[in-house]
């Protein structure tokens, strides 16, 4: 039976990818805010970070929600986790001490991580077979949108911005006209973050409404005709003792590891390019930083037209070039305005074409239903986690002054050849081909 067009669910589920990023970018903008106003040390920053969606949080949630998908359904995770993420973003919203804080991160993050693996399973679902990269890509957009829009929110609210004259009337709304100093800056970062809790009040409207995935309700009703165990555990059990399952989740687990090892410290690097070897000030920095994520977006809009025409080992190369030519100009030395340009364009380049594009497709294809999500889920923990303790390691390698900023480079350039040649070595040939079709070929008639 063909499936009847699938964009209009694919956009209500790829806001959660919206809400990923934004909630990443807004609690990363605000933190300087919130350390004056709580008097936080760096101490309390780190915490901060490590249970974040950036890390501890979304693993959490991640693998926790990847087997509640495979168990309950894709739907009863759209029908309740939004809500989770809107109470931990009011969480931050008013927070007044650190304690409250840490604990609007940390469920907001576990939220971000329950979300991810059903998003990415649920587009794969309910695609055509011939629009599946599409979708996918669509997904990634919103992804690119969060970061964009969140940037754009806190330059115009920070203090000096354009609209921080709304932010000052709204903070004495709240805190009396007597309000001032750090505590009605850090009205700002509230701001941003009701602007995440109104996104995912629509989203959440919008996502219950959804109908579940007939993939998963066929693989529910076949698992109860032959009595089998539905339960989480048995899942993890077949999971790990299916060979091609496990040579699946290292090759995947590897490619996106790589990359997103590279990806997760840009944020670091990004200023000391933009600011120290271009010259640029902070507010500037800033600005070109948001550019960038309007050159993620863009070219990722392009490439859906032709994701499920072209070969994806293509594609693949071509954003792994974009990236590692990137890091050739930063170990080169960036000279002026035009290499400035010339780095943020190619990694804008394979931003939009990011191996995490080919991840969440692939992890989607390559799995049987039966632990598609949770098989999802299990790398995600994997990759955020190890990602939370990179940022230690790499820390220590950049060093405090950027003395180790050559081998940190270098250690960029070896992870991303890692993971092109992993990834063209082993990438599936599984355009124009139905999930079905893709489980039987891959798993025989078992699943």
């Amino acid at each position: 039976m063909e499936k009847k067009s699938s964009l209009k669910s694919t956009i209500a589920v790829s806001l959660t990818n919206y809400l990923d990023a934004g909630a990443i970018v807004a609690g990363a903008s605000g933190l300087t805010l919130w350390q004056k106003y709580l008097g936080l040390t760096e101490l309390h920053l780190g915490w901060l970070n490590f249970i974040s969606a950036n890390c501890l949080g979304a693993a959490l949630g991640a693998i926790i929600g990847g087997f509640l998908a495979d168990k309950y359904g894709r739907k009863f995770i759209y029908t309740y986790n939004l809500i989770v993420y809107m109470i931990g973003v009011l969480l931050v919203m008013c927070s007044v001490n650190f304690p409250m804080l840490l604990l609007g991160f940390l469920v907001t993050g576990i939220s971000v991580g329950i979300g991810v693996p059903a998003s990415w399973t649920y587009i794969s679902e309910s695609s055509e077979d011939n629009k599946r990269g599409r979708n996918i890509c669509i997904s990634q957009m919103s992804w690119g949108c969060g970061p964009m829009i969140i940037l754009l929110l806190g330059m115009l609210f920070a203090p000096g911005g354009v609209l921080f004259g709304w932010v000052e009337s709204i903070g004495h709304a709240f805190g009396g006209a007597s309000l001032s100093g750090d505590a009605l800056n850090v009205f700002s970062s509230r701001v941003v973050f009701f602007s995440l809790f109104v996104v995912a009040f629509i989203a959440w409207n919008l996502q219950r409404k959804l109908e579940e995935s007939g993939d998963w309700k066929a693989t529910r009703e076949a698992a109860k005709a032959k009595g089998e165990d539905s339960g989480i555990v048995h899942a993890i059990g077949v999971l790990f003792s299916n060979q091609k399952a496990i040579a699946t989740v290292c090759f995947l687990a590897t490619i996106y590891l790589t990359w997103n090892l590279v990806a997760s410290v840009m944020g670091f690097f990004q200023p000391h390019i933009y600011e120290t070897a271009g010259g640029l000030s902070n507010e500037y920095a800033n600005m070109l930083s948001c550019v960038g994520w309007v050159i993620v977006v863009a070219i990722t809009f392009c490439i859906s037209f032709v994701f499920d025409k072209i070969p994806h080992r293509v594609l693949y190369i071509l954003g792994l070039v974009a990236a590692l030519a990137t890091w050739v100009i930063i170990i080169k030395g960036v000279n002026g305005m035009v290499d400035l340009w010339a780095f943020s364009i190619l990694w804008g380049i394979n931003g939009g074409i990011s191996v995490q594009i080919f991840y969440a497709l692939w992890g989607s294809e390559l799995f049987p239903a039966k632990f598609r999500a949770g098989a999802q889920g299990l790398m995600f923990f994997i990759v955020r986690g190890l990602s939370a303790i990179w940022g230690l390691v790499f820390t220590s390698i950049y060093g405090e002054n950027g003395e180790g900023f050559t081998v940190a480079a270098w250690c960029m350039i070896v992870l991303l050849l890692i993971s092109l040649i992993v990834g063209v070595i082993g990438a599936p040939d599984t355009r124009g081909k139905s999930l079905a079709q893709i489980t039987k070929e891959r798993y025989g008639d078992d699943f």
